[in-house]
Formats: C-alpha cells, structure tokens, sequence
C-alpha cells in the first residue's frame, strides 16, 4: 500500500485503532514489554482472511495485529530492522515509560545523553510517573498517539490522546514503513 493509496477513512480511523491498541494492551496491566502492532485495513484483512470473520469487528477501518515479541534490548534498533509487506497500512508500538515534570529537564541536561544514565536519573526521581504510550502511524505520515498516566492510590489513570506527545518515536515507526533496499 502505497502513501497515496491510503484512503481517508484510514486516516480518519487512526486515533481509534491506537486507542483499541492501548486498551488491548492495558488489559494485561503494567509491566509489559514493548508490543508491536501492524494496521492492516479490515476489508483487505477479512478478504484474505475470511476465518477472522468472528474475531474482528467488520465495520472497523482498521484492526491492530499483533506482532511477535521484539527482542529484549535497544528498542530503536529492533525498529530500525523492521520491514512492513505492502498490505500493512501502517504500525503501532506500546510501551511503558517514565513521565518526568518540566523541571527535570535541568536536571536530565547535566546528565548528558547516555541512555543509561538518563534511565537511571528518571527512574529515581521523586515525582516521576509511569505511563504507557501508544504510537500509531499510516504509510501517508498520518499519525496518533494516545499515553495512559499510570494512577496512584485512589487516583485514576489518566489518558491522553494527542497527536505530537511522541514525534521522535513517531518518526521511527514511519521509517519502519518506508521501502527499504
């Protein structure tokens, strides 16, 4: 499927599948791995697949597939080797991570950008938060993202759904859909 073949009730359909997409994954709870989903149109889905007929629901645009685990390590280079058959319309990933508050920017600069460290100063600060975030791209540059705030004691999570709260992941995900020779 090409960019330009992606038709807009895909594009439209987006922010819904990254939402099933988190909803399916939340409802294992937390502490997961990261879980990669191909966006396969559901009619070209069930034309090739009639047997899914039961499984799906038929008047969604799209329908998340699950993928195999990703291997444990460097999440940006397991995407990096990703390619996706022309049938896919586009990915999703969820992941869990850590939300720190604007002031700890200062404090993550003095770090540096070694991952590791970086890790580690966010894993311990004080007011740090777990979520897990839900990026969603199409083939044409489409894309979604939807973060679920991991609540404490009696505060609910909290979900938000905004399209620009992931763009360096975003970016990955739209290169593993790009034609690679």
């Amino acid at each position: 499927m090409s960019p330009s073949a992606i038709p807009e009730e895909l594009t439209t359909a987006l922010p819904g599948a990254a939402r099933e997409v988190e909803d399916y994954v939340s409802t294992s709870g937390w502490e997961q791995p990261p879980q990669l989903f191909a966006l396969v149109p559901t009619k070209e889905l069930l034309s090739r697949e009639p047997g899914l007929a039961d499984q799906v629901d038929p008047n969604a645009a799209l329908t998340p597939v699950a993928q195999d685990p990703l291997p444990a390590g460097d999440l940006a280079r397991s995407l990096a080797a990703i390619a996706w058959p022309n049938t896919v319309a586009g990915c999703a990933l969820a992941q869990e991570i850590l939300v720190l508050p604007p002031e700890a920017q200062e404090q993550l600069a003095e770090v540096g950008t070694d991952p590791d460290q970086l890790q580690k100063v966010a894993a311990e600060h004080p007011e740090r938060k777990e979520a897990r975030l839900v990026a969603a791209v199409l083939r044409d540059g489409t894309e979604a993202c939807v973060l679920r705030v991991r609540g404490s004691g009696e505060e609910p999570d909290q979900v938000i759904e905004h399209t620009g709260l992931a763009p360096n992941l975003t970016e990955v995900l739209q290169n593993t859909l790009s034609t690679k020779s």
